[in-house]
């Protein structure tokens, strides 16, 4: 690792390398209640709305009590569109309301409520497609932030944390990417490095010579 690029990294880990999961009090194991709680993230970031918003929509949600696929499924149409509100998912909330509803039901008749029985190496993103909501950048969301737990999955930056990785200066591939960082820190890596695609201040804050 250059000096350089040893020292955006470790600036970018210290500043904004909370994972998304974090942000939504989800304590991530490989565990049936906290996966499907980042299936409900990876589903509300992968809109276009603020991730801000996604992440302080899914702390409502799981406040509700909606934080298993029992519970979601449980909730009313009424009240997944009342907890979405809460956090301000407005734009899409009968929708949304709609596919979480759905998708509970399918996770519960499908897999028995456990996302670990999806798991199945090149398969797992076309499987968690399945899910109403969940398209090619929810995937990537979810295998992104799950890769630290399953290990199958490193190194996984891609699309946007590629492109932040670009405008720090850093190696343009995952791999070369993931040799900066050791793989428990992969996650949170990646989301700085997401953050750092979305917010132009958070270059400007952590690469020599463009603060």
């Amino acid at each position: 690792m250059s000096e350089k690029n040893e020292s955006v990294v470790r600036a970018l880990l210290d500043d904004h390398g909370r994972t998304y999961a974090q942000e939504a009090g989800i304590r991530l194991r490989d565990t049936p209640a906290p996966l499907y709680q980042l299936l409900v993230l990876s589903l509300l970031l992968s809109a276009r709305i603020k991730a801000e918003i996604a992440v302080a929509t899914a702390r409502a949600l799981f406040d509700a009590g909606m934080h298993t696929p029992q519970g979601m499924a449980d909730a009313t149409w009424q009240q997944r569109v009342d907890a979405l509100g809460v956090g301000g998912y407005r734009r899409y909330d009968e929708r949304t309301a709609t596919q979480l509803g759905q998708g509970a039901e399918l996770l519960l008749r499908d897999y028995r409520g456990d996302l670990r029985r999806l798991r199945d190496g090149a398969r797992t993103a076309e499987r968690l497609q399945e899910f109403p909501g969940i398209g090619p950048t929810g995937a990537d969301i979810f295998l992104r932030e799950v890769q630290g737990i399953w290990p199958e999955f490193r190194p996984r930056i891609d699309g946007k944390a590629l492109q932040g990785a670009e405008r720090l200066g850093l190696p343009k591939s995952s791999r070369s990417l993931a040799g900066l960082v050791s793989d428990e820190e992969l996650p949170q890596l990646a989301a700085g490095l997401v953050r750092a695609a979305l917010h132009k201040e958070i270059v400007a804050e952590v690469r020599p010579g463009r603060r």
